[in-house]
């Protein structure tokens, strides 16, 4: 398998999809302004388009920004895009199961209430 990033220090999911006529300079625009994160912190952004058959990831690696993208042939990725959060934190594994296909948010807590 490719390897390419060393250690992130967090991965960031933009939940809410992109235009992918968006480069760096646009991606990076909008983790500043609307997340409010510097873009060059060490950390991966990552952005999906609508039909979620494309992901970028968007990342700083000392010398310069980098871009990464990834086309599903096929099938779709498991978006997050109903999700409260604006933006949600990934771990590295989350972020391989997501390259996967996999849901990495995976289902939300049920609560019950016990009848007395």
């Amino acid at each position: 398998m490719m390897r390419m990033f060393v250690e992130p220090e967090s991965v960031y999911l933009y939940r809410d999809f992109v235009d992918f006529r968006k480069a760096i300079n646009g991606l990076s625009a909008l983790v500043e302004l609307e997340l409010d994160i510097s873009p060059k912190d060490g950390a991966l952004f990552v952005f999906c388009n609508k039909a979620k058959n494309k992901l970028k990831i968007l990342y700083w690696d000392r010398t310069g920004f980098a871009l990464w993208q990834k086309r599903l042939e096929k099938a779709r990725f498991k978006w997050p895009s109903q999700h409260a959060c604006e933006t949600l934190e990934l771990n590295e594994q989350q972020l391989n199961w997501l390259l996967s296909g996999y849901d990495v948010i995976g289902h939300s807590p049920v609560s019950y209430r016990a009848v007395s």
